[in-house]
């Protein structure tokens, strides 16, 4: 399964992005055997525009580089919080039912457009409170990573 981190802002280099790129690679080599392949894309307005119209644009950026068939899910504070258990068991549910992409979609500064929460199958949130958009990306990848050894069976998740 194809999993993409589709995200508003360009990542620099530091601890933020070591953290993910960590966790791409080990998905990436798979070590964790579920066949998962976790890639990034990063999208940027590059106008100053007024807030609601920033976000509106950056809904439309990401939403065009989601691959047709996709699944859409979105990181949001008004999403589902889930157990690594139980989001192992709906990733492997998605790739059981056939999907073979699957993306996660993280907005900017001022959060998901409607239309873009209006697009997504489903909405994950990391707790209530808010995180750093650079940090969830590392945040999510060490998830994924974790979900697919649940899934095969790796002893790298212990309850």
């Amino acid at each position: 399964m194809r999993l993409t981190l589709i995200a508003v802002g360009r990542a620099k280099a530091g601890p933020a992005k070591e953290l993910f790129d960590l966790y791409q690679k080990r998905l990436g080599n798979g070590r964790s055997g579920a066949g998962w392949s976790l890639s990034l894309k990063e999208v940027e307005e590059k106008k100053n525009l007024p807030a609601g119209q920033l976000k509106r644009r950056e809904g439309e950026l990401l939403l065009s580089v989601v691959p047709k068939g996709a699944l859409i899910i979105t990181l949001d504070e008004r999403g589902k919080e889930l157990t690594s258990q139980s989001f192992s068991e709906r990733m492997s549910r998605w790739q059981d039912d056939g999907h073979q992409d699957v993306c996660f979609l993280i907005g900017g500064a001022d959060g998901l457009d409607d239309a873009v929460r209006a697009k997504a199958d489903f909405s994950i949130c990391f707790g209530r409170m808010t995180w750093p958009h650079m940090l969830v990306r590392g945040l999510l990848a060490e998830q994924l990573y974790r979900a697919s050894c649940i899934a095969s069976g790796h002893p790298y998740h212990r309850e």
